[in-house]
């Protein structure tokens, strides 16, 4: 396992932080995003998203649950997840994200505790808002989590391009 923390001063530093974990993506990977609500979990999606070069507008799903996003160029499409409104990990497994898989990168919102079994080499980002800090601003702190022999070298290039 591997880790960084990345503190997000506003939502730039956000869409930057996107910009670098982007081109370290690759089809089949799978990141797990943890925060509260309104830690910037959708914002962030729709930052790696542009960065992905993607079809189809981001937003939350929180009532669609999954939606999936083509690649326009050569680069692995996205779906994009929310868990929130799922009881456990056999609700997950309905929805039969692994059929596909190696063909995107999967971005599970609230997925902690259920979407690990996806896959054993994955990124686990944690969004963090200071108490203090109002909403509004974007200061974050993004803590970066990598599981999986692929993620050291991977995260080293993230955090040297956040640098």
């Amino acid at each position: 396992m591997s880790r960084i923390d990345i503190e997000l001063r506003n939502q730039a530093r956000t869409a930057e932080l996107a910009a670098a974990l982007a081109p370290q993506l690759r089809a089949g990977d799978l990141i797990i995003l943890t925060g509260g609500l309104g830690a910037g979990k959708t914002t962030f999606t729709q930052s790696l998203a542009a960065h992905l070069n993607v079809r189809g507008r981001v937003s939350s799903p929180t009532f669609i649950i999954a939606r999936e996003h083509p690649s326009v160029g050569d680069g692995p499409g996205l779906v994009h997840v929310d868990a929130y409104r799922l009881e456990d990990a056999a609700e997950l497994d309905d929805l039969d994200l692994d059929s596909e898989q190696h063909e995107v990168v999967t971005v599970v919102e609230w997925g902690a505790g259920m979407a690990e079994s996806l896959a054993d080499d994955h990124l686990e980002i944690t969004l963090t808002r200071p108490d203090s800090a109002d909403p509004e601003s974007g200061q974050r702190t993004a803590t970066l989590q990598g599981f999986g022999g692929s993620w050291t070298s991977r995260l080293a290039r993230v955090k040297e391009a956040m640098q």
